[in-house]
């Protein structure tokens, strides 16, 4: 949130696209919010910002209505992401979005030792450097993981695999692969992490107190 907050700098309004329930919304400034989802509307707290039900395709937002638009993590469930990312560019002039390397995690170990389909769908969709490219970038600053991060986002759990034997039906890269394939990788996931061959594997990663899964903080105008 820090990185999020400094790269918004001094921006007085902020249109939150793909808000979901408002966990990246800055608290210091007036904000705006934009989601698709009547469920993830639901879940937005009392004090949250006012939001209306809308794509990022088509933004009911005049030109240059705020002084910055904030996409979080948002970008790669668009159906038309480069029109998305017009849209941001033409409602306000800086925007901070918030994506990640789909190389990366593509190449994440619970893909690439446990289900391998997950790379079919990541690469699928847009990558960092492709949205930084689309949205004329100033900057993209990598944004590593602590191996404690509490936000459940995908690759969240790369120190701590056992957590992936909960999570299944919250990380939208497991919920989203072929059933029969998630169930095979984490049954051998279960043995791997109670008899040690994952800890053996992957002992350097217990070394680590962060690490780099591809998240990018694009900063543009």
């Amino acid at each position: 949130m820090s990185a999020i907050l400094a790269a918004l700098e001094e921006a007085g309004t902020v249109l939150d696209v793909g808000a979901g329930a408002g966990s990246y919304e800055p608290a210091d400034r007036v904000v705006y919010a934009v989601e698709p989802s009547g469920e993830m509307v639901g879940q937005r707290g009392a004090d949250a910002a006012p939001v209306v039900r809308a794509v990022a395709e088509a933004l009911p937002v005049r030109d240059c209505a705020v002084d910055a638009a904030l996409a979080v993590l948002t970008v790669h469930h668009w159906s038309d992401w480069r029109r998305g990312i017009a849209e941001l560019r033409r409602v306000a002039p800086r925007r901070v979005v918030l994506a990640y390397d789909t190389r990366l995690h593509a190449e994440f170990w619970f893909v690439r030792e446990y289900v391998p389909q997950i790379a079919e769908l990541e690469l699928s969709r847009p990558s960092a450097p492709d949205i930084a490219a689309e949205l004329g970038a100033d900057s993209m600053i990598p944004l590593p993981l602590p191996w404690d991060f509490t936000d459940g986002v995908f690759p969240a759990y790369w120190r701590r695999p056992e957590a992936y034997l909960t999570v299944r039906d919250t990380c939208s890269a497991l919920a989203q692969a072929p059933r029969e394939a998630v169930e095979r990788g984490l049954a051998r996931l279960r043995s791997d992490v109670a008899d040690g061959t994952w800890r053996e594997k992957h002992a350097e990663l217990l070394e680590l107190d962060e690490y780099d899964a591809g998240f990018r903080l694009i900063v543009s105008g």
